[in-house]
């Protein structure tokens, strides 16, 4: 058996996990029963439903599925909800509802880059998530898109983020590890906006400079994001500009 927080294997009948003593007992008590498996760096999240359950995920996350889970490809929201979540969200204009039928069935999800990934779950509550972090959620939530403001026209995210609402559970990818701060009221994070994966719609957030003209330009920083508690905010230990900017120069070139 596998740790939901560690993602360790254990010995069948364990009662708290070797690596990182949670209780084994107490792992499948959310809204689905599921694990993340390999993390940090190549996580893959395996999900136990129910005779029944169903799942919705984004194209191409699928990696293997029991064979009495039955798939339902449509537009959610429409195409139009389709359309702005595809064109303005940056995700799949079609999306997958994963359902077992005749008996419970496992799925395997995983990001398309290596990475982890990360379960929540929204209690009647709004979370907003950046172009490419939202890998799978409850059918009951709401996924739709939101305007960000022009104090986002800079940022990596464009002006739309990915909208979240409802009661339910959703599972989150990153580039590299996921880091999560809970800030309390009042508190101020500073974050580099390539490095933003999803905030709580509580937290006030705004775009500003890292600093003067001159930093700005040559500090290798940019555009920054200020976000002031309460609520959560998640972060990847790795950008892919960052990633890019690296690699792109490596390439070879072609002379004709």
């Amino acid at each position: 058996m596998y740790c939901k927080h560690c993602g360790t294997e254990n010995p069948e009948g364990s009662v708290f996990c070797a690596s990182c003593g949670a209780s084994l007992a107490e792992q499948f008590s959310g809204m689905v029963d599921y694990q993340i498996l390999y993390r940090p760096s190549y996580s893959l999240a395996e999900v136990h439903l129910k005779s029944g359950q169903s799942i919705t995920a984004e194209g191409g996350a699928m990696v293997y599925m029991s064979s009495n889970l039955q798939l339902l490809t449509e537009a959610k929201g429409g195409v139009f909800g389709a359309l702005k979540r595809s064109m303005l969200g940056g995700e799949s204009f079609f999306m997958n509802t994963y359902t077992a039928s005749g008996g419970p069935g496992t799925i395997g999800l995983a990001p398309p880059l290596s990475g982890d990934v990360i379960y929540r779950e929204l209690k009647s509550e709004t979370i907003f998530v950046t172009s490419g972090c939202y890998m799978a959620s409850d059918p009951q939530l709401t996924v739709d898109t939101k305007f960000g403001g022009t104090k986002t026209f800079f940022a990596r995210e464009g002006l739309f983020l990915l909208k979240l609402e409802g009661t339910g559970y959703m599972f989150m990818s990153s580039y590299g590890a996921l880091h999560e701060v809970n800030m309390g009221s009042g508190e101020r994070l500073v974050l580099d906006t390539g490095h933003i994966v999803a905030f709580d719609s509580i937290v006030q957030w705004n775009v500003r400079r890292v600093g003067g003209l001159k930093s700005t330009l040559f500090s290798g920083e940019g555009l920054v994001a200020e976000f002031q508690g309460p609520g959560k905010v998640y972060m990847q230990t790795r950008s892919e500009d960052s990633f890019l900017s690296w690699l792109i120069p490596k390439l070879p070139k072609n002379n004709r």
